[in-house]
């Protein structure tokens, strides 16, 4: 397998650190980036030239001019742009909070379209390239108390199948990784909750937040496993448009399809009813 060259966001915990380890230590190059950079200089530090540090906001366009543009210099090109910083914020939605949700859809949403239109010119030119999305499963249904979660990550699903067709003639693929519940910070430390509460909501997105808060620590998803199969579809000659990652992403997801016929098989007739009348 020919090496790569990666550039990872959201690397100092989670998916984004566990990667990182993996890609260089199997020899790969890459770039790591995040917020604080200095949570980085050690683990590049193992790794000697074939790691570099950067310091990036994704929710700041100089930032990710900046970075893509040192990254270029630095290693001459990127193979792989895994877009995976992110954050949960816990809420009932009249609970939500207009700054925290617009700071979420700035770093889930709109921090991930622009430096996806940063990699693509080098990538358009080379003709070849592979952009991961890190979705979840919250993006493919939705739950009580994360439904400004779900909402950016629904954008990020949209937005990455549009992309996937418009580059598939130029030899770039597209992969929406789509998690179930893994031992990551983002029910925990991570979490980030509405300061409103309001009482109508305690049995539904109160019961969630809970929840939550409770299985921290103790989900099913191992995240040295799923980066190990984020590596291994990227290296696959046709790798998936989605990745389920996790059993219980997998059953969940097969429920959520079959509720959904069910759904378009209730009310075909209503459906069928507002075309305009067959001569």
């Amino acid at each position: 397998m020919s090496e790569k060259i990666w550039f990872i966001t959201g690397c100092s915990t989670g998916f984004g650190r566990e990667l990182a380890q993996q890609v260089l230590k199997r020899g790969d190059r890459a770039v790591l980036t995040a917020r604080m950079p200095s949570r980085l200089e050690e683990l590049a530090a193992k790794h000697g030239d074939k790691a570099i540090v950067l310091p990036l906001d994704v929710t700041h366009e100089a930032a990710i001019t900046r970075a893509v543009s040192n990254a270029e210099a630095h290693f001459g090109r990127i193979d792989v742009l895994v877009n995976n910083a992110g954050y949960g914020y816990f809420s009932a939605i009249e609970e939500g909070e207009d700054a925290e949700i617009r700071r979420q859809f700035e770093t889930n949403v709109f921090g991930l379209y622009s430096l996806t239109r940063k990699v693509l010119p080098g990538m358009r030119a080379r003709r070849s390239g592979h952009i991961v999305n890190v979705s979840s499963l919250g993006g493919l249904m939705a739950y009580p108390a994360t439904g400004y979660y779900h909402a950016s990550k629904f954008a990020v699903e949209g937005f990455s199948e549009s992309l996937a067709m418009e580059v598939a003639p130029l030899g770039i693929k597209v992969t929406i990784v789509e998690p179930g519940r893994f031992r990551t910070d983002w029910a925990g430390r991570s979490m980030v909750t509405s300061k409103t509460r309001i009482d109508d909501y305690a049995e539904t997105a109160g019961a969630r937040i809970k929840a939550a808060q409770e299985y921290s620590g103790k989900q099913a998803g191992d995240p040295v496993r799923g980066a190990a199969a984020i590596i291994t579809a990227v290296d696959s000659s046709e790798p998936p448009l989605r990745l389920l990652l996790g059993s219980d992403a997998y059953q969940l997801a097969l429920s959520h399809l079959d509720a959904l016929r069910k759904n378009f098989d209730d009310w075909k007739d209503l459906t069928l009813s507002t075309d305009f009348p067959q001569d």
